[in-house]
């Protein structure tokens, strides 16, 4: 940076998960005097249903918080993307980021480049140019062409991104900055994390399930399904809440047959670090969360992959993808439930978080220019 003027750079999450994923980023700009970070936390963090996870970013240390509630439990995703719109659009108003950083897939981030796109401020995507099997993979797309520059996973995102007419000179490579927390040494140990939790049994496996928005009719059904198989299997398993998309309800009510089982603990969310460690030491992870698509190969654990929510966006010997039918389920989890993979590193090696901070030192990421034009290939 050939200014010595500092720039004000604002995070905003929405999600456990997407912090997790920006926290390694926040940190590499917060020890940098240059930078003046802010973070703008709402979504999922401010419902106490799950977990109230506000205070976990609290307690990350980090300065210049502003807490937004931006959702009811019964509001449709909609209504959350129009109340996150008014909120985050009088926020920066006052506060007058120079960049604006956002995740994903969620409708925060489609909020998020909205209001970056409308009041001309250079907006950043990490992780773009993914793929999935529901409304999440048109809201990411749609996130970036809205914003200005994106700092993706692997090289297969950033031709996505090109072929969705994006600058070739707008793409930073990084790897999933997940890895970084993974590769650190700031896990717990797994005594540490049962003890914490109060989670008895010496093994278990992870039950991480999203409601799919397009096959809300067939939800009941599918859950229902997993449900009967994790109960009949005789494992042990740490279940934790889905997120509050269209039809979680009908999750959270087929979960209510597991409850007061001695061999099931469930949660409504979990340290990020913490939850890393029980993916670590799983048996298996099994649902449709894309910590078994991204994380759990990283440290070698199976992942049953049900359904259609992470349809093409991985391929590793660890992923059994899997229909939701009850001999289909059972199948798989005997196939892995005593198996171990050799680790893969697909979505990086660990040091993204020093591949963002150095790409933000370059005037020419300060440069880029805001109207932004299609590039036929």
């Amino acid at each position: 940076m050939t200014s010595t003027a500092q720039k004000r750079v604002m995070f905003l999450t929405g999600t456990r998960a997407d912090f997790g994923k920006l926290k390694p980023l926040i940190r590499a700009l917060g020890s940098d005097e240059r930078f003046d970070v802010h973070v703008f936390i709402t979504g999922m963090h401010m419902l106490r249903r799950y977990g109230y996870t506000c205070l976990e970013v609290e307690k990350s240390g980090f300065r210049n918080l502003h807490k937004y509630i931006n959702q009811n439990l019964n509001d449709a995703m909609d209504h959350v993307l129009s109340k996150t719109i008014s909120g985050l659009s009088d926020y920066v108003r006052e506060v007058k980021p120079d960049l604006m950083v956002i995740h994903g897939d969620r409708v925060e981030a489609l909020a998020a480049a909205s209001v970056g796109a409308f009041n001309n401020i250079l907006t950043a995507h990490i992780e773009g140019g993914e793929v999935s099997g529901t409304i999440d993979e048109s809201v990411r797309h749609a996130v970036t062409k809205l914003s200005h520059v994106h700092f993706v996973a692997h090289d297969a995102a950033k031709r996505r991104l090109i072929q969705l007419g994006e600058l070739d000179e707008s793409v930073y490579v990084i790897g999933s900055p997940d890895i970084d927390v993974m590769e650190s040494s700031e896990l717990p140990l797994i005594e540490q994390v049962r003890a914490q939790y109060e989670i008895s049994f010496a093994d278990h496996a992870v039950v991480l399930f999203h409601p799919v928005t397009t096959e809300v009719a067939d939800l009941e059904r599918q859950t229902r399904c997993m449900v009967d198989q994790l109960l009949q299997s005789g494992l042990n398993y740490v279940v934790i809440y889905p997120n509050n998309d269209t039809g979680s309800e009908l999750i959270f009510r087929e979960y209510a047959r597991l409850e007061n089982n001695p061999r099931f603990r469930i949660f409504p969310s979990m340290r990020f670090e913490s939850f890393l460690t029980l993916l670590k030491h799983a048996r298996f992870i099994i649902g449709n969360s894309s910590a078994g698509i991204r994380e759990a190969p990283h440290f070698g654990t199976p992942t049953i992959n049900l359904g259609s929510r992470q349809k093409r966006r991985a391929v590793a010997k660890s992923i059994i993808d899997t229909s939701i039918a009850d001999g289909e389920i059972a199948k798989a989890i005997n196939m892995v439930k005593d198996t171990r993979y050799e680790p893969e590193q697909l979505f990086g090696l660990g040091d993204s978080a020093g591949r963002f901070h150095q790409a933000l030192q370059s005037q020419q990421f300060w440069d880029t220019q805001l109207q932004k034009h299609f590039v036929d290939q």
